[in-house]
């Protein structure tokens, strides 16, 4: 299958889609978690808690994949995107606003936005740095 053009991919991971964030264990092996995702051009960025268990894995090894594709049903495409985290501290209540509002409907948003809010300060930014990016279309 053809490789997307960078205006496609740019496209594409536009698109509110459910990704999967690849992180490693402590002994090598390779977990997946589903992750909203918000896509700015040279990086991907991610929201989690402070405490998340993948905050751990990240600080022992930083090297990450996320995947992100079409569902079952619709011509096959993706994107993969290779690379390292960096944790930001700044940031992470902003993305977490802007992604529920894309992910939930309004009355979803308005039913988890307080609690996330009383939590601001918990919130960090994922943000990954590509490698190397593969697509398909």
């Amino acid at each position: 299958m053809p490789e997307m053009t960078s205006e496609q991919r740019d496209a594409f991971l536009t698109v509110t889609r459910i990704a999967k964030l690849a992180t490693l264990q402590a002994d090598g092996s390779p977990t997946i978690v589903p992750a909203w995702f918000e896509w700015a051009g040279a990086a991907a960025t991610v929201f989690t808690s402070r405490k998340s268990p993948k905050i751990k894995r990240l600080r022992a090894d930083p090297r990450v994949a996320l995947s992100v594709e079409e569902p079952v049903g619709v011509s096959e495409a993706w994107v993969t995107i290779e690379g390292a985290v960096r944790i930001e501290s700044d940031g992470g209540i902003e993305l977490a606003r802007r992604l529920a509002a894309r992910y939930y409907s309004p009355d979803r948003v308005a039913a988890v936005m307080p609690r996330w809010e009383e939590m601001a300060d918990e919130w960090v930014v994922l943000r990954i740095t590509p490698a190397r990016i593969r697509s398909s279309c």
